[in-house]
């Protein structure tokens, strides 16, 4: 959020959270893109403040941790038991309150993604049905931006070709058999696990959706794939083709502001490349 957009969702987490009997004397911004992560001092909640704009995405994330929660052992981040599960609307921001873990400053151990991702997925398999897009689907978003050259002129013709060809083609391939297909986190990469005293716990559950576990492999790092009982790994090389090219057609968007933007733009084209050698038989 731009600076006067984000004092206004700090004022509004502040006068909300502290409504529901929580004393809110400082707030230290989290992470901000569109939208904002607040740690709420000393009441030692999370505001996730979004604008009510994206209220449905809102309204989808706190879903899917509310029937997480009633999963034994599932590795994830809590909604505020102090707080009724839900979105709550106040002047243009949709605003939701999650339990705030304090990161443990060493790294996560190597065999701790695997099994944290293979109790994930397992824990989305007991939360019923649940209306989720498809992987393909946020594909089709990327496709439909990459095909626009309004939207991304700078991009050229061979690069757009490229993207085109690995989104439609590869993501099509990878969807012919949905049999194996279950809920997934949908970018279950680094930044979205949090090593805590309670274990990794995965956050940022707004990108959920259906699809192989190898689409979840391929956002992770390559080691946690190796070590993931079952996988697929050339189905995962493909899944991360899939991947950085949803990442390239965002970052060619006329009006991306990802900070290094021009250097994402060429990594991201380079990653895809990488990837689609990988996928090749031998």
């Amino acid at each position: 959020m731009e600076p006067p957009a984000l004092r206004r969702a700090i004022e509004v987490a502040q006068a909300m959270t502290s409504e529901l009997g929580l004393q809110v004397d400082d707030v230290v911004v989290i992470h901000n893109s569109d939208r904002v992560a607040l740690r709420l001092v000393p009441s030692e909640a999370l505001a996730r403040v979004a604008p009510v704009g994206d209220l449905a995405a809102s309204e989808f994330e706190v879903e899917v941790a509310r029937r997480l929660a009633e999963v034994d052992d599932a590795p994830v981040a809590e909604l505020d038991p102090r707080a009724e599960p839900r979105v709550h609307v106040r002047d243009g921001f949709a605003v939701s309150l999650w339990t705030y873990y304090e990161p443990l400053g060493s790294t996560i151990e190597p065999a701790d993604y695997p099994d944290a991702l293979h109790r994930y997925h397992a824990a989305l398999r007991q939360v019923g049905d649940l209306d989720t897009p498809h992987f393909t689907d946020r594909v089709a978003v990327a496709l439909k931006e990459v095909n626009d050259r309004e939207q991304s002129p700078e991009l050229a013709d061979a690069d757009r070709e490229l993207l085109r060809e690995t989104l439609s083609k590869l993501s099509a391939e990878i969807s012919a058999d949905k049999a194996g297909d279950q809920l997934l986190h949908g970018e279950p990469h680094e930044g979205n696990l949090l090593n805590t005293k309670r274990g990794p716990l995965f956050i940022d559950l707004v990108t959920c959706c259906r699809g192989p576990v190898e689409f979840d492999l391929a956002h992770a790092p390559e080691d946690v794939g190796k070590h993931y009982a079952g996988a697929d790994e050339r189905l995962i090389y493909r899944c991360r083709a899939v991947d950085w090219a949803m990442f390239s057609a965002w970052r060619w968007r006329r009006n991306d502001q990802m900070p290094d933007r021009d250097h994402w733009r060429a990594e991201g084209l380079k990653l895809v490349r990488a990837a689609l050698a990988r996928c090749e038989p031998g």
